[in-house]
């Protein structure tokens, strides 16, 4: 029996003492929501203190704040994409030889009427000599005609020779004539013939990959040609848009009103090009429920190449001076979407709010907002009404994504980053660093090193810091993203709310 005295005694005592230790290093709170609003029970000092029994003062949430803005923002149509050549040519020998020179690179940008090959011209440049000779002799016996038909004209008009005379002489002259014009096109077939020997491009555009080699057979009936030309500056991009949308594009393009169209990399985040809606087919395809559309965009930048698969967004309208928010401050619910506002005295409170259109990072809403207002973006999974709230960062970057250049990636803005007065840990994110003079509690204030922080188990020479098995998960991710003296930093700090948690 007093081996059991002694065992439970001693449960109690080691016990109690990781209480202490908890509760020195301002842990044990982080392992209970707060309480809800206006709960009065044992321990708390009074009706709405908003405590856990026996827990002393409530936990402060940090958390990462936006502002509500009234501006402009764009109705847009997100949908795939597929580039596709303006204009194609296979660029083929119109005459059967060998391939005597290449005036080209494979990948370069040629213009119409530029002279891509050379080929052998010695067979028909003969053909040419040929046609040339049966022209001169042709031509020499019908001139001769002419004169004697003159001649004898004039003799029958001093009645000296017969009439059926001149008009066999007639019938000969038109007979050579007719050879002769038989001649001059054969001649003129043979020039042709040898001026197809030097082989030029049909259109303007990028060169391919050449399909022969000097010293090789090329034929007019290769399916392959020489060499294919794609002409992509401008370059079009067809997709397809749900038919729910089609009044309203029928209605802009009837009233010729431009429809802006966005093309963006697979990742969303940069802009390859910007043109309008060009064309738009003349029937929905009744299997997938889509209406086609062709879109022309100049693609100076030649960031664009045919068949490539890409994302499209067209806009449709633009709402006009409409509330915006964050899209990452509106919550979902029962009650339906909402967003948590920041009061002046660092408690919130829950609004309704009405989804309008989604313009990259920024949601226009309706509800009962006002411009310059305080929104929860980020932490809001603990928070409820009147809950207490320290706002560790506040983001003024509420500019639409699409409002970047297309030859420029669309960087994600660097937003100042201040702790108030309560003092929390300025990193709240992974991968985000306080800006050099922030404001810390207590008058502290660090420049946190821009170099990669080294990981704690880096510091330790690959073995596990024992005091990393002793903390909440929560507070264990955000020490991990920490340096050595942001650390010690943030263990001051706890240790000073404690103290300062026990004088009240």
């Amino acid at each position: 029996m007093k081996k059991t005295i002694v065992a439970v005694s001693l449960l109690l005592i080691l016990g109690l003492g990781v209480g202490v230790w908890l509760y020195r290093f301002d842990l044990l709170p982080n392992y209970f929501p707060a309480a809800p609003s206006g709960y009065a029970g044992l321990g708390s000092k009074g009706p709405g203190s908003g405590q856990w029994p026996g827990m002393g003062p409530s936990r402060v949430q940090p958390v990462s704040a936006g502002v509500v803005k009234q501006q402009d923002i764009r109705v847009s149509v997100s949908a795939l994409g597929t580039m596709t050549a303006l204009n194609t040519a296979t660029v083929r020998a119109k005459v059967d030889a060998e391939l005597k020179a290449i005036h080209f690179r494979e990948g370069e940008i040629v213009k119409a009427g530029q002279v891509l090959v050379d080929l052998d011209t010695q067979s028909l440049e003969i053909q040419l000599t040929l046609a040339q000779g049966q022209f001169d002799r042709d031509n020499a016996q019908y001139k001769n005609a002419l004169i004697d038909l003159q001649r004898y004209k004039e003799l029958l008009s001093k009645d000296a020779i017969a009439v059926q005379q001149v008009d066999t002489q007639e019938a000969l002259t038109r007979q050579l004539k007719g050879s002769v014009l038989a001649d001059q096109g054969a001649l003129d077939n043979a020039r042709l013939q040898v001026s197809f020997a030097h082989v030029v491009a049909p259109i303007a555009g990028r060169l391919g990959l050449k399909q022969v080699e000097l010293g090789s057979l090329v034929r007019s009936s290769d399916p392959n040609g020489i060499v294919s030309i794609t002409q992509f500056q401008p370059i079009s991009a067809v997709f397809a848009v749900p038919e729910k949308y089609v009044p309203n594009i029928q209605i802009k393009l009837r009233k010729n009103e431009p429809l802006p169209v966005q093309v963006w990399d697979a990742q969303m985040q940069r802009i390859l090009g910007s043109g309008k809606v060009s064309f738009a087919d003349n029937a929905i395809d009744p299997s997938t429920g889509t209406l086609k559309l062709k879109a022309l965009l100049d693609n100076k930048d030649e960031l664009l190449f045919p068949n490539q698969f890409v994302n499209i967004k067209l806009q449709l309208d633009v709402l006009k001076n409409v509330l915006t928010v964050p899209s990452s401050a509106v919550q979902r619910g029962a009650v339906g979407t909402f967003v948590y506002v920041i009061n002046e005295d660092s408690t919130v409170i829950t609004r309704g709010v009405k989804l309008l259109a989604l313009d990259g990072d920024l949601q226009g809403v309706e509800g009962d907002l006002k411009g310059g207002d305080r929104v929860v973006i980020d932490g809001a999974d603990r928070l409820r009404d009147k809950s207490k709230v320290e706002v560790v960062r506040t983001s003024q970057a509420n500019g639409a994504s699409g409002e970047t250049n297309g030859a420029n990636v669309a960087a994600p803005s660097k937003p100042s980053t201040q702790t108030d007065a309560g003092g929390m840990d300025p990193k709240t994110q992974t991968g985000s660093k306080a800006q050099p003079g922030s404001k810390v509690d207590a008058g502290l204030s660090a420049e946190i090193n821009s170099k990669p922080q080294a990981s704690p188990r880096a510091e330790t020479g690959g073995e596990r810091p024992k005091w990393m098995d002793r903390l909440p998960p929560e507070i264990l991710d955000k020490v991990k993203t920490m340096s050595e003296e942001e650390r010690q930093v943030f263990f001051q700090k706890m240790r000073e709310r404690r103290r300062q948690t026990q004088g009240e």
